[in-house]
């Protein structure tokens, strides 16, 4: 599934790449998911909480709508951190 069936806009995924090219910002984020399960990113409270430390480090500021289309796109995606073909599903969409 597209992130744009969610209507989050292909220019803030391209803000929000070109910022993790950023090695501090990278670790950074790293920090954040480290210890991230699957059940973790089934949860809309701890996908909220993620989102927001995320947006926080990428210094981008989120709208109700905004947070709410990227909760829905987590959870929808049925992502498992230790599934290695579910990070190449990830990595192929944000490629």
């Amino acid at each position: 599934m597209s992130y744009t069936k969610y209507g989050i806009r292909p220019e803030f995924i391209e803000r929000v790449k070109v910022k993790m090219k950023n090695p501090v910002t990278k670790d950074r984020m790293k920090k954040v998911v480290e210890g991230v399960t699957k059940y973790d990113l089934q949860d809309r409270t701890k996908v909220r909480r993620l989102i927001r430390i995320s947006a926080g480090i990428l210094q981008e500021n989120l709208t109700e709508t905004q947070e709410e289309q990227l909760i829905a796109f987590v959870i929808n995606q049925k992502i498992d951190p230790n599934n290695t073909l579910h990070l190449l599903k990830l990595w192929a969409m944000f490629r």
